[in-house]
């Protein structure tokens, strides 16, 4: 399918200020040095990215985009403006930032994980949240006599449309995720024991966990431990580089 788009030419000025006007310059010129950043480091570590890889990368986009033919290969690439050339530029740069990632930070995940492993436990939780202070007592002693459950609880009484629908339920939560007062209410009492009511701001909090889970390092949690370590670092590495600048 032809790109009719690279018939008009845009100007590389009429680019930036389009960008300006759409507060995305700032983003799109750190991104920018980030690249710098990444190349700069792998080059230091002797990092590179070999043929194979960019092929087997290469091979994965074109499954993921049922490019079963060159013809549909070379369309797709018309399609999104770019040459066969600066696709595979762009797969090297973003295998060499994942290289440069993994360098860095494999053995730091599994040493961080073991220190902050707390902080990964999840609960599914479910809460009935409530204005009146008297009316979250009265619940909460409806629901330990069996008069109602928690869930019926909540369909009728919450203050938040969506968990009424939902029943209470709030998900699977990581512990570090939630207020420090219902972190230490549910990891601190029996599964399935309803806790409460707990005060928080202007609101009253009848909390129940239906199941603990404990952390575990699997390999999507390591990749996003991974991940945010590497953009911790690029951005205290952009902070130093913006700084020596201005000296």
């Amino acid at each position: 399918m032809m790109n009719y788009f690279s018939k008009i030419p845009l100007e590389s000025q009429e680019i930036v200020d389009f960008l300006k006007k759409d507060v995305r310059l700032k983003s799109v010129y750190q991104k920018i040095l980030y690249r710098r950043i990444v190349d700069r480091a792998a080059r230091e570590r002797q990092i590179s990215i070999s043929p194979e890889e960019i092929q087997e990368e290469a091979d994965q986009i074109r499954r993921e985009n049922r490019l079963e033919k060159a013809s549909d290969t070379m369309d797709w690439l018309e399609n999104n403006m770019m040459t066969a050339e600066e696709w595979e530029a762009g797969i090297t740069e973003r295998l060499l930032e994942k290289k440069l990632a993994e360098h860095l930070f494999n053995s730091e995940v599994e040493k961080f994980f073991a220190q902050n492993k707390l902080d990964y436990d999840r609960v599914l939780l479910y809460q009935v949240v409530v204005f009146s202070e008297k009316l979250a007592r009265e619940l909460f002693y409806q629901i330990e006599e069996g008069e109602i459950s928690f869930y019926q609880a909540a369909h009728l009484y919450d203050i938040d449309a969506t968990r009424r629908y939902r029943c209470g339920c709030e998900g699977t939560i990581e512990r570090r995720n939630l207020l420090p007062a219902i972190a230490s209410a549910v990891f601190g009492h029996p599964v399935g024991e309803t806790i409460g009511p707990i005060p928080i701001e202007k609101a009253y909090h009848l909390v129940l966990a239906e199941e603990l889970i404990p952390a575990e390092l699997t390999p999507k949690k390591k990749q996003t431990l991974r991940n945010r370590m590497f953009q911790e670092w690029l951005e205290s590495e952009l902070t130093y580089m913006l700084h020596n600048q201005d000296s």
